[in-house]
């Protein structure tokens, strides 16, 4: 597994992490067993980052990731969150991030996780009612005391990270990016780095729908949160479903799956970039790898051969979603 380093003096981590969100919440039954095997797998294939948050399950997340990774602590490095208040049964409170909060908040994720030590600790979501300055001053003395190792921003604006770094470097952004939803190519990728802050991509598969497994609603649970998230829902559904067709397409004609093609455009993108799919994004099966493989096989026996002074062909566009929506509770 290639490494990438988060921000100019960031952690060095592994080129793609793993997003633990879903093993506890918003995507349907959870299952411990299944996924301390699923972490231990990614540890096998040499990734190093996982990803987790105090709000994910209420604590339960942290708990699940502190168990899989007990006796591997040295392989990891380990990022989770505050700022998300929730409440025992799920209830969601608000943000917060008063400096008093940052302290009981990490030494209640130190316990979770049965570590020492957070190697990246992000504000989950910037407070509006709490300057950033007096919120990242507070995570700053988490690394004095040792506590924590780097310090991260998920969903913050552009001026938010620049008053924030000034306070204390930051060495990583969160936010969600995937080859349609971009929004962050626009001001917060090029302020990254400016600033020499590593960017850490959550949902880049769309939050599954671009592997192209999720052909109905019905194929999610009941209680998935992806049922309330436009994307998922009515004509930007069908829409979207168009959309996802065309980047199989697309893999097919590569001899790739739509999942690997719209993870390998994410690792294009930018050095600085680190994708951490979660495991509700599912890969296509082996079967339908080994249909794509024939597919593209007959395709290009089926071509005409190329005169190789015509040059290259231009790219194939790339799709964004329709009416895709950024949630405060779902994910990053």
């Amino acid at each position: 597994m290639e490494t990438r380093q988060l921000g100019a003096h960031g952690p060095i981590v592994s080129r793609i992490g793993l997003g633990c969100m879903g093993m506890s919440d918003f995507y349907g039954a959870a299952n411990d067993t299944q996924s301390i095997a699923v972490i231990h797998r990614a540890l096998d294939l040499g990734v190093t980052l996982l990803d987790t948050a105090d709000m994910y399950g209420v604590g339960r997340n942290e708990e699940l990731v502190g168990r899989a990774i007990r006796d591997r602590r040295e392989a990891v490095v380990l990022a989770t969150k505050f700022g998300n208040v929730r409440a025992p049964d799920g209830t969601f409170l608000g943000i917060n991030g008063r400096p008093e909060y940052v302290k009981e908040a990490c030494d209640a994720s130190l316990k979770r996780l049965g570590v020492d030590v957070i190697d990246l600790y992000y504000q989950h979501r910037v407070d509006p009612q709490t300057p950033i300055e007096d919120t990242v001053g507070a995570m700053a003395d988490l690394v004095r005391e040792g506590k924590v190792r780097y310090l991260g921003l998920s969903e913050a604006a552009p001026a938010t990270i620049r008053r924030a770094h000034a306070v204390h470097p930051i060495s990583a952004l969160q936010t969600e990016y995937s080859l349609w939803s971009r929004d962050p190519e626009d001001e917060l990728l090029p302020l990254c780095a400016e600033l020499g802050i590593g960017f850490v991509a959550y949902s880049p598969l769309g939050r599954g729908f671009l592997t192209g497994a999720i052909r109905s609603i019905d194929d999610l649970a009941p209680d998935d949160w992806r049922r309330q998230n436009p994307r998922f829902q009515g004509e930007n559904f069908r829409r979207n479903l168009e959309l996802v067709d065309a980047v199989r397409e697309i893999a097919a004609d590569k001899g790739c799956t739509a999942a690997q093609l719209a993870l390998a455009w994410v690792l294009a993108r930018e050095d600085g970039v680190v994708p951490i799919p979660g495991t509700a994004e599912h890969h296509a099966s082996r079967g339908e790898r080994a249909r794509r493989r024939r597919h593209s096989e007959r395709k290009r026996a089926a071509a005409p051969r190329r005169d190789p002074a015509a040059g290259r062909r231009d790219r194939h566009p790339l799709p964004r979603s329709r009416h895709d929506s950024l949630e405060p509770m779902s994910g990053g």
